[in-house]
This record gives C-alpha cells, sequence and structure tokens, in this order.
C-alpha cells in the first residue's frame, strides 16, 4: 500500500470533483491511502507536489485541474508551463499522473472529467500508480 496525494486546482469546483472522484476511486481500488490539497490554480500545482514531494510523505501524486481556452493567450501560459513542470517533476523521478484538463470549452471538459465517460481522473491515478511500480522496479 502506498500513500497517495491529489493536488487540485480549484477552479472549476463541479468538473474537480468529478476528476477527483475518478482519481480517487481509482488509487482506493489500487489498495493505496488518498489525501486531497486543493491549490489556487494550475500553475500552483506542480509547486505544492514538489513541496510534498520534499516533505516525504506521499508515494505518488495525482494532479487535478481544468483550464478551458478563453479569448486570451493566458491558456497558453496556464496549460503550457503547468504540463512543462509536472514533466519535469516527473524526470525527476516523482511518480505524477497528470490529469490537468485542457480544453476548449467546458462541455469537452465534462465529458473527460466524468468517471462514466472518459475519466481523466482515473487514467491519472492509474499511470501515477504505474509510474510508482516502475521506480520501485528500478531501484
Amino acid at each position: 500500500m502506498a500513500r497517495f496525494l491529489i493536488v487540485e486546482a480549484r477552479f472549476y469546483g463541479h468538473l474537480n470533483d468529478m476528476l477527483i472522484d475518478g482519481a480517487r476511486n481509482a488509487l482506493r481500488d489500487g489498495g493505496h491511502e488518498v489525501d486531497v490539497l486543493t491549490v489556487p490554480g494550475a500553475l500552483e500545482v506542480p509547486g505544492a507536489i514538489a513541496m510534498a514531494a520534499e516533505s516525504a510523505q506521499y508515494d505518488g501524486f495525482v494532479a487535478i485541474g481544468v483550464v478551458i481556452r478563453g479569448e486570451t493567450y493566458h491558456f497558453e501560459i496556464v496549460a503550457g508551463e503547468s504540463a512543462r513542470a509536472i514533466m519535469a517533476l516527473t524526470m525527476d523521478g516523482i511518480p505524477i499522473g497528470n490529469g490537468i484538463l485542457t480544453t476548449e470549452n467546458e462541455e469537452q471538459a465534462l465529458v473527460r472529467a466524468d468517471p462514466a465517460q472518459k475519466n481523466k481522473g482515473g487514467e491519472a491515478a492509474r499511470a501515477a500508480m504505474r509510474l510508482l511500480e516502475l521506480q520501485e522496479k528500478f531501484r
């Protein structure tokens, strides 16, 4: 049994709740403990994961959030930089499943967040569990 932390960027609460449900269910089905930490936005998720990883309280992480394209360039910055930072942490050996959705509209996000549809929260949790398995294999 491992301990996972879901770090959520709480902006679209109803969508995040579905993503968290999918991730939590997948992690619990895998026999793992789960905590949830909320941060203001997607850009804060990698920093929170880095801090939590340094604490050695968690074995793996799931990043959760929703970034929907708006009328400004902000979408590209948030989507790209959060993904880049999560990837950098993963390359440093931290098992992270990236469940931050980047969509054109809320309808796309709803389909991806819903555990009864695309269940991207569950997918991200399964990715984190697999990376943890690989980390243990190669240690």
